[in-house]
């Protein structure tokens, strides 16, 4: 009897935590987009009546660290584009938080192949942002 109920709180554990990863990903999508769109409904308040020149690209040189500085405090103070950045950065987040919550949940099952391969998968992410933001 103590085994069925203990094979019991393991399903269970199991299914929650499926739940958790599905609330995540359904979540992750409605407030990136809540605040993108947010962010949009700002910038066209303030800079709507605005023409754009796209004649002239200039490229970005900041690192990494300095971009999340200046979207951090542009949507601290209420600047629309960063708060539009904010969201695609939230977008950009939630599946990547959903392969971590998988690494972990693969540890809990204590399934090894598809723990390797989450953690190939988690390095291959990290190369890519690394890679992506230097010159």
């Amino acid at each position: 009897m103590e085994k069925s109920n203990m094979v019991q709180e393991e399903k269970f554990g199991e299914k929650d935590f499926q739940t958790i990863i599905g609330n995540l990903l359904r979540y992750g999508v409605w407030i990136s987009l809540s605040v993108a769109f947010i962010g949009g409904i700002v910038y066209l308040m303030n800079h709507g009546s605005q023409i754009e020149d796209y004649s002239v690209f200039t490229e970005n040189d900041r690192n990494i660290f300095e971009v999340i500085a200046a979207v951090y405090n542009g949507t601290i103070s209420g600047d629309g584009a960063s708060l539009i950045f904010t969201g695609i950065i939230f977008l950009f987040l939630t599946p990547v938080l959903r392969v971590l919550l998988s690494l972990f949940s693969f540890l809990l099952e204590k399934d090894y192949l598809y723990v390797g391969i989450t953690l190939i998968v988690i390095i291959i992410i990290i190369i890519s942002i690394s890679f992506g933001f230097s010159h």
